[in-house]
């Protein structure tokens, strides 16, 4: 790795993390196609690479929210319990069966497009009548469902899972003050459990399945300190506005990952 990578590496998970910690996103999603298409990290490390990016970029906004007292409560242990498990079925499934960027890419899109115009949708034109209430035994379990099927995605894709968690909990009717430190922090520990299942994989299996070490800390370095600043200015900005952002974000990447697979 040259210093201009690295240099790179820093800025972009840097400014990565100030637009995308607010909605409870790492950054580790739009991160990706730099990682890829600029940075040349090859396939399959640049899923356990994104992981490490997530285990150093992410305290810091997540000291910002213990601060203010949004960790914790019983969202944030569903979520938890359910995307550990999926995060190692991720990898396996990232390993064995996808090792390689086309396909990778296009289900990237699939999934993102979808979620991110529904979630616009659903801020500019809000249901008459309220959500249903998560807090009820059906919408647990939904819910911890949701956190097993978004790991998987989150191991494969190495993205832990906050950018498919942050759209479908605020299109349920979640508040973003919710839904962001719970996310971020579901985030953050299923890329411990990620980055080290890869690690061991990375033993057993030939190819370049490890992380790249050295980009994937510089990126986190850039991250943690862009993920406090905006933290810090989450409580400044408009639910509306972050529903939007959120949705927006999850387009562009899709189209961007669009793009990319069919060139």
């Amino acid at each position: 790795m040259t210093w201009w990578q690295g240099l790179l590496g820093f800025v972009s998970g840097l400014l990565i993390a100030v637009v995308t910690a607010p909605v409870g996103v790492s950054g580790a999603v739009f991160l990706l196609p730099v990682q890829l298409s600029v940075l040349n990290v090859p396939n399959p490390a640049v899923t356990p690479t994104n992981l490490l990016f997530n285990v150093v970029a992410t305290p810091g906004a997540l000291l910002r929210y213990r601060r203010r007292g949004q960790l914790g409560g019983p969202l944030l242990r569903l979520l938890v319990l359910g995307t550990l498990p999926g995060v190692i079925i991720g990898a396996l499934v990232r390993v064995f069966l996808l090792p390689g960027p086309q396909v990778f890419r296009l289900l990237v899109a699939c999934l993102l497009f979808p979620l991110g115009l529904w979630l616009c949708v659903r801020t500019l034109r809000p249901p008459r009548s309220p959500s249903p209430s998560p807090v009820d035994t059906p919408s647990l379990r939904s819910i911890t469902a949701l956190a097993v099927a978004v790991g998987i995605v989150g191991g494969v894709y190495g993205i832990g899972g906050g950018s498919l968690l942050g759209p479908i909990l605020a299109g349920r009717g979640l508040p973003m003050a919710k839904v962001a430190p719970a996310a971020l922090a579901s985030t953050f520990v299923t890329s411990i459990v990620g980055a080290l299942t890869y690690a061991v994989l990375a033993l057993l299996t030939p190819g370049d399945i490890a992380p790249v070490w050295t980009l994937g800390l510089l990126c986190g370095l850039g991250g943690l300190i862009g993920g406090y600043v905006g933290a810090h200015l989450q409580p400044r900005l408009p639910e509306a506005g972050l529903r939007l952002l959120l949705g927006t974000l999850a387009i562009a990447l899709a189209g961007l990952y669009a793009a990319q697979a069919l060139n």
